[in-house]
């Protein structure tokens, strides 16, 4: 049994670290470490940040982005292409695509996939508004930004077939974006281009 080396205070930093996309028991040790190590410079600023995030983000009821403001900042751009609407599965992906700076239209946020082995229906993700969204007046495309896995091709498949009579161009991203590719792991100039190169689904 491993002698505990560290209070009872760091060792909950490091156990909530370690929960963290990407930060195992060891990254998350080193990182606990660094941010004690540089308290002044960042971890006082990052407790002050996570509160104030904590205390101020919303889901934007529009498009389900998050943000410090509801409807979000790029719902309520009006320089943005309100006749787009590009659908991706998560929060990630949409700053993915901003970040390569592809698209000038909106998003909606699904929330996740159809999967039927994990028991997420259309009822657990925001498909119903899509599809609100994309029947009221001036919006001419969707785009389906969805991952080009089993579940994301799934999830396009059923929003295509529930479009199907609503007066929308339906298209989705293409070149660039392999089988299996998920976009947040992409890089800017192969999102840009999987954009400029969709097609109709």
């Amino acid at each position: 049994m491993s002698k505990r080396v560290v209070g009872a205070e760091i060792e909950r930093l490091i156990q909530l670290m370690s929960k963290l996309p990407g930060l195992g028991p060891r990254s998350a040790r080193r990182a606990a470490l660094h941010l004690i190590k540089h308290r002044e410079k960042l971890l006082s600023p990052l407790v002050t940040s996570l509160a104030e995030v904590s205390e101020r983000v919303q889901i934007c009821t529009n498009c389900g982005n998050v943000d410090t403001k509801d409807p979000c900042t790029i719902c309520a751009d009006l320089n943005r292409d309100q006749s787009q609407i590009c659908v991706v599965e998560e929060v990630a992906d949409l700053w993915a695509l901003e970040r390569a700076a592809a698209l000038k239209g909106t998003y909606h946020v699904l929330g996740g996939t159809l999967s039927a082995l994990d028991g997420i229906g259309p009822e657990d993700l925001n498909i119903a508004s899509l599809l609100q969204r994309a029947a009221a007046p001036g919006v001419s495309e969707i785009v389906l930004a969805v991952n080009a896995t089993v579940d994301g091709q799934t999830t396009a498949h059923y929003i295509t077939d529930h479009l199907e009579n609503v007066d929308v161009k339906v298209s989705r991203l293409a070149h660039g974006v392999p089988v299996g590719g998920e976009l947040d792991y992409l890089d800017e100039g192969t999102l840009a281009a999987a954009v400029k190169a969709r097609r109709p689904f």
